[in-house]
């Protein structure tokens, strides 16, 4: 395990058990998700949104109900539109109304 890796682990550990998190989602899994969502967002449309995307879906997942299942689905839906972000996608549907879901 590299020294990154080492140290990311034990932040998201920490971090997780400061906000009373140890039981949700798995670390792991978390981490590689999260990851791969700001760099489709830093890729997509800008670095600076990345972080700030990571935020906003965090929300969204929490006012949700199943927080495993929502955070998959935002992760999708804001990945998608971040890779399409410079094509003429259809960028008006929250990523929330459930009418619009695939």
């Amino acid at each position: 395990m590299s020294d990154d890796s080492r140290a990311m682990s034990e932040w998201v550990t920490a971090v997780r058990r400061e906000l009373g998190l140890e039981d949700t989602l798995d670390a792991d899994a978390l981490v590689d998700q999260v990851l791969d969502l700001t760099a489709d967002v830093a890729h997509g449309v800008s670095r600076p949104a990345a972080p700030v995307t990571a935020f906003l879906l965090g929300i969204a997942a929490g006012r949700a109900d199943d927080l495993t299942v929502s955070v998959n689905d935002f992760a999708g839906i804001v990945s998608r539109l971040a890779e399409g972000w410079g094509a003429d996608a259809e960028r008006a549907v929250p990523a929330n109304d459930q009418a619009h879901r695939g």
